[in-house]
């Protein structure tokens, strides 16, 4: 498997396991439909592998060794009511990036990791709130091998 493949499979792992603040639902690579998600499934979120950026590091006879910067796409749903969405999409937020900070190396894998953008649907889902988290994770490899 790739670096790039790893570091995704890590993220989907260790939202999977949050429990605290609040605990996720559903956490999945593949998008879904918010309208087929049930009561008991929010807060929900999937995560889709984004650009990257590469540049030679080093060149040899035998191998290249490439620095990646790679975007990962965390798409969150929370549902709520008048009185409480804005907070449920905060706390959403607030667990995402405390989960993905207890380990910067993704694994290992990565030798950096920071949330680089945070948007939200502003309340135009409402009763869902929608937010959306971009990961920025800088990872090394050897070109050619997985």
């Amino acid at each position: 498997m790739s670096k790039r493949e790893n570091i995704a499979n890590n993220i989907i792992t260790v939202l999977t396991a949050v429990t605290t603040p609040i605990t996720l639902k559903k956490v999945t690579r593949e998008p879904f439909s918010v309208d087929e998600l049930s009561e008991q499934q929010y807060p929900a979120v999937f995560v889709q592998s984004g650009n990257e950026q590469r540049t030679d590091e080093t060149m040899t006879s035998s191998s290249i060794t490439r620095q990646a910067s790679a975007d990962f796409v965390i798409i969150g749903f929370v549902k709520g009511t008048d009185t409480n969405i804005d907070t449920k999409r905060n706390e959403l937020i607030s667990t995402i990036e405390k989960t993905l900070e207890n380990d910067r190396s993704r694994g290992g894998y990565a030798k950096r990791t920071e949330i680089v953008e945070v948007t939200t649907d502003e309340g135009t889902l409402y009763p869902i709130g929608g937010i959306r988290v971009v990961v920025r994770v800088m990872y090394q490899y050897t070109a050619g091998t997985p």
